[in-house]
């Protein structure tokens, strides 16, 4: 099994925080690849370190269908 990396390309916006949770939307490359749109919870331990709980990722076309849908909301 190889191994799982991820890096944080840029943090676009949180969209609530609780209990040291933040669902958040950044633009993540993970394992080297090319940058997703990714909407997730991540938790924040005491030691400051941000663990990922499961989210979504989605490509340049479907984040622009998706901002679309949303103008209609």
């Amino acid at each position: 099994m190889s191994e799982f990396s991820y890096e944080i390309k840029s943090n676009l916006g949180v969209l609530s925080e609780k209990k040291g949770y933040t669902k958040e939307v950044n633009l993540i490359s993970y394992n080297g690849k090319e940058p997703v749109y990714d909407i997730r919870t991540w938790y924040t331990q005491p030691s400051g370190e941000k663990k990922m709980t499961k989210g979504i990722t989605l490509n340049k076309d479907e984040i622009e269908a998706l901002k679309m849908i949303l103008l209609e909301v």
